[in-house]
């Protein structure tokens, strides 16, 4: 169940967004096979100079579209990761015209005893998830 953070730059309309949440969602149960249910998003929008994004020396230029998507998750395989990554980017570039270079991931690896979805429980490890 991944609680999924995006950020962006100011500027897209609300269509745009809603549709990049979408398409994130709908690849993370694709890929990820996580219940229909588990939409836990967060997206937040910046000002230009906030977001100071680098290419590591690996020659990628970019844009004010940069996207950056931060998931804290279960662990994954190596081969779902590579698959998410692959099929959001695609499905931004079809469906939104993102460059590829602009769509950037960090996954953070974690457990049941990480989360409480409230009422301070630990739901995954009293049974009630």
């Amino acid at each position: 169940m991944p609680l999924m953070r995006i950020d962006v730059i100011k500027g897209h309309d609300e269509e745009y967004l809603k549709r990049l949440l979408a398409i994130a969602y709908e690849v993370q149960v694709d890929v990820f096979q996580t219940p229909k249910a588990d939409r836990y998003q967060i997206l937040t929008q910046h000002e230009p100079f906030e977001m100071q994004i680098l290419d590591t020396g690996l020659g990628i230029e970019r844009s004010r579209d940069i996207v950056v998507f931060n998931l804290v998750t279960r662990p994954r395989s190596t081969k779902a990761k590579k698959a998410f990554y692959q099929a959001v980017t695609e499905r931004l570039q079809q469906e939104l015209g993102l460059r590829k270079e602009d769509v950037m991931f960090s996954l953070v690896p974690n457990n049941d005893d990480d989360w409480s979805f409230g009422n301070g429980e630990a739901e995954f490890l009293n049974g009630k998830l």
